[in-house]
């Protein structure tokens, strides 16, 4: 069977870890990485009954959204609701896992999915992150540039938006000389060389540097490999907050509320007054997304699909856009989804089910 740390490998190729926000305490909370997955229960909150439901149907991981511990914790003797749950995990060998502002800031994550779900199309990040991309420059002899330029691109590097191996080469004259205990491919021991040479660059991820490096040096036919490594302030368009695009066709308010509420599954949507145009650009940000307004304004954006406002923020919208909140909840709950069918794509030798826990803290009185 496989083991966990094969299950937050997968996970972390998808959302890796290094993209969640500097205050959040994704990946895994409770468990052995080496012990053998017996089922999964996919969530949005790992709660004390969904580790309850978790060991009633035979599941050994909980993979949830919402990290159960976010907070350091100084003490755990079951006095809160997450000490309890942490405790029963582990009692009963419970693994918890949580993928949090990771999967919210990469492409085809919890935005995304509220995008699929509006049935939106020309889906792109709203707010691109930067500082998360490199740019690798190297040197190789000119018979050998394509297979190390493939083994780039299969390694990660080279995407751009839409288009992939992507690179930029230059030619000229690459010169050394051997010492005595070198072992030259081309070239001999002591004496000076000169090989024509192409210098390549491309752009990667900042966080797969190593696997980058790993597949440069296995595919490159020097003894020792020349390159450098520049970071850049390029907004990366796979990554950041929030999503954006547009709607089929133009609806009027009334129409595009019935069409969110029936879409979203939501029984009550706060916004503020209809700009006088018809919605077609939507902006979403799945949970808190009151920091993304003026990026769905200088989007174009019609409506922003959001949660959490408060009274004062919506006072924001000024007459420029229509803010609809649907809810914390509501907004992310079909985060199981996404979680439950990536995973299927992967492993089919343990089940992965949905919990069917409600964990969401709020009521409405309608």
């Amino acid at each position: 069977m496989p083991q966990i740390r094969q299950l937050t490998a997968y996970l972390e190729a998808f959302a890796p870890l290094s993209y969640q926000e500097s205050y959040d305490n994704s990946g895994l909370i409770v468990g052995d990485p080496n012990a053998e997955i017996a089922g999964v229960l996919v969530t949005l909150d790992a709660t004390e009954a969904v580790i309850d439901e978790a060991i009633a149907k035979g599941c050994n991981v909980v993979v949830a959204h919402h990290p159960i511990v976010f907070k350091g914790l100084k003490k755990i003797n079951g006095k809160t609701y997450v000490e309890r749950a942490v405790i029963k995990a582990i009692k009963n060998d419970v693994a918890i896992y949580a993928a949090h502002t990771n999967l919210d800031n990469v492409a085809g994550g919890v935005n995304f999915k509220i995008a699929e779900r509006l049935k939106l199309q020309n889906v792109r990040i709203l707010a691109p992150k930067s500082q998360v991309l490199s740019k690798l420059v190297t040197f190789v002899p000119v018979a050998d540039t394509q297979p190390v330029l493939d083994a780039l691109y299969a390694a990660g590097a080279g995407q751009i938006g839409d288009y992939s191996n992507c690179s930029f080469r230059v030619s000229g004259t690459g010169t050394y000389q051997p010492g005595e205990n070198a072992q030259p491919v081309i070239g001999q021991v002591g004496e000076y060389h000169e090989e024509a040479e192409n210098r390549i660059e491309v752009i990667m991820p900042t966080q797969q540097q190593g696997q980058l490096l790993t597949a440069l040096r296995q595919a490159h036919p020097y003894e020792e490999v020349a390159y450098y490594l520049t970071a850049l302030d390029n907004q990366n368009q796979e990554v950041g907050s929030g999503a954006i695009g547009d709607l089929p066709e133009a609806l009027d308010s009334q129409t595009w509320l019935r069409y969110l509420k029936e879409n979203m599954a939501v029984s009550l949507i706060r916004h503020t007054p209809f700009v006088d145009r018809p919605i077609r650009r939507i902006a979403v940000c799945g949970g808190v997304g009151s920091f993304l307004l003026p990026d769905a304004i200088r989007s174009g954006a019609d409506v922003f699909v959001t949660a959490d406002y408060k009274y004062h923020e919506f006072f924001d919208a000024d007459g420029r856009i229509t803010i609809c909140d649907i809810n914390h909840y509501e907004s992310e709950v079909f985060t199981k989804e996404l979680i439950s069918q990536y995973l299927a794509k992967k492993f089919t030798t343990f089940a992965v089910i949905l919990s069917e826990t409600d964990t969401n803290p709020v009521r409405f009185f309608i």
